[in-house]
């Protein structure tokens, strides 16, 4: 048939329709069937055997008439088989004219493969493909947990961020980027909070009861036993009775053990484990412009710090209230802030070492107004306050230290001094040498202006120590050694 399907004119190789091939005049119609294979069996559908089947062209013996292709001649209209092909005398057993057959699919591909038999023995090596996956490596098992680590830590920033903004945290920067912290905001021992830190522990707020009401001042621990030096003024006019509130807030029972009113300094005890005592250092040796902190509690407000400077030395004060007694000191002026409710408290230096007692301060406001810190505090030198305090504990009274005369007033002449209008006998001045009506110019070069000069500067120095005094007797100047005494009472 050459590939031409004569029942129905569809030519699979060209894809569409062909004319059928004109049949001979006087010829019936062609057998329906497959094509005679050249050779035995090779028909597609050939049964078993070599013999033809019934209704089949024989294989061989010549062809069937009307069949193209046949040895025997070609039907009348048909065209001749072609060389090598399926019915050609040099056609081989299998034919490369495979587009010929009518049997073929279209669609199916025009070579046939046979798999081959391997011997055995020559089975080729196995080739392992290199996109299969492998065993993971050590490399592998290290990335997967780091690579785990930065995406939990991702997502966790990442939602962190999310609620900040959503709780307002994103809204705005406030500060510029970290600095190295300066060395005044490092707090060391030496710095000014560093001694406030070691010295409040140390300060106490002291309470007296009294027929008037309660009396308020500060304090500090002196020994390690629960002797606390306050002011004579704040424990003045009491039942005997007081209390001391600690910096931690806890308060204690304390009893009046003595007190001084002309020196201004009282002691009192509590009983208390654990006590801290303050360190103490030497108010003669202090200079103006040295730095110093008040520490006690102003207006009631414990554990207040003040900063400021010695702003003047040997201040001679006399305080006191009408009809009381009358106190003579030469005071540490500070410009710190004090005010009431320090009296009593300590004025540290800045190592943190006690050098006065804080006690009265100077005012502009009428009498009868309550007073403030207008930057003139005066504190008792610790050196005084110490000697006063050891007296108080030792024997229940301090002693006063004197110089033996009496001064009337101030002379009013060029160069100044105070005439002595009283000289006493065998007193320290009298052995001295020195006579009613001499002119005292200087104590330890101080100037002497006021008669409150003499007997606070005197004050100052405990009995027994030695001091130079410049005068006048006439028109010479002379100097003389006096040794001070305690007073007799």
């Amino acid at each position: 048939m050459g590939g031409t399907d004569v029942t129905d004119g569809w030519d699979w190789r060209r894809g569409g329709e062909t004319p059928a091939p004109a049949r001979p005049p006087g010829a019936g119609a062609p057998s329906v069937g497959p094509p005679t294979m050249p050779g035995a069996d090779r028909s597609p559908l050939a049964p078993p055997g070599n013999g033809p089947a019934a209704g089949w062209p024989a294989s061989s013996g010549g062809p069937t008439p009307g069949w193209p292709g046949s040895s025997g001649g070609t039907a009348p209209g048909w065209p001749a088989p072609a060389a090598g092909g399926p019915n050609s005398a040099d056609a081989s057993a299998w034919w490369s004219d495979a587009l010929a057959d009518p049997w073929r699919d279209p669609a199916a591909p025009t070579a046939v493969v046979v798999p081959g038999v391997v011997a055995p023995g020559t089975e080729p090596e196995p080739v392992t493909d290199p996109d299969a996956p492998g065993r993971p490596t050590l490399r592998h098992l290290l990335l997967i947990p780091v690579i785990t680590a930065l995406l939990a830590g991702t997502l966790g920033g990442a939602l962190g961020y999310a609620f900040a903004v959503r709780g307002g945290a994103g809204a705005a920067v406030l500060g510029g980027a970290p600095a190295e912290v300066p060395a005044l905001a490092q707090r060391k021992p030496e710095s000014l909070a560093g001694v406030a830190e070691r010295v409040l522990p140390s300060v106490v707020t002291v309470r007296v009861s009294s027929l008037g009401g309660t009396s308020e001042g500060s304090g500090f621990v002196a020994t390690a036993d629960g002797h606390v030096i306050t002011n004579d003024h704040v424990v003045a006019g009491g039942t005997g009775k007081a209390s001391v509130v600690f910096n931690d807030g806890s308060t204690a029972p304390a009893t009046i053990v003595g007190q001084d009113a002309e020196s201004d300094i009282a002691v009192i005890k509590v009983s208390r484990p654990g006590l801290r005592p303050v360190e103490f250092g030497d108010s003669d040796g202090l200079a103006v412009g040295d730095p110093v902190l008040a520490i006690g509690s102003p207006l009631s407000l414990a554990n207040t710090v003040t900063a400021g400077i010695v702003s003047a030395l040997d201040r001679t004060m006399q305080a006191g209230e009408p009809g009381g007694p009358v106190r003579y000191y030469a005071a540490i002026q500070t410009d710190a802030a004090v005010n009431h409710g320090n009296s009593g408290g300590p004025l540290v230096d800045g190592a943190g070492r006690v050098v006065g007692v804080n006690s009265t301060i100077k005012s502009l406001v009428a009498e009868g107004q309550e007073a403030g810190n207008i930057g003139l505090a005066f504190a008792i030198p610790i050196n005084q306050a110490k000697r006063v305090t050891q007296d108080i504990i030792g024997t229940g009274k301090a002693r006063r230290t004197v110089i033996g005369a009496r001064a009337d007033g101030p002379t009013g002449v060029v160069g100044g001094g105070l005439r002595l209008a009283e000289v006493e006998p065998s007193g320290p001045a009298d052995g001295a040498g020195l006579k009613v009506g001499d002119v005292i110019l200087k104590i330890n070069g101080r100037p002497m202006t006021e008669p409150t000069d003499l007997t606070a500067l005197v004050r100052k120095y405990a009995p027994g120590s030695v001091v130079t005094v410049e005068y006048r007797r006439g028109s010479a100047r002379q100097n003389t050694s006096v040794t001070l005494a305690a007073d007799a009472k």
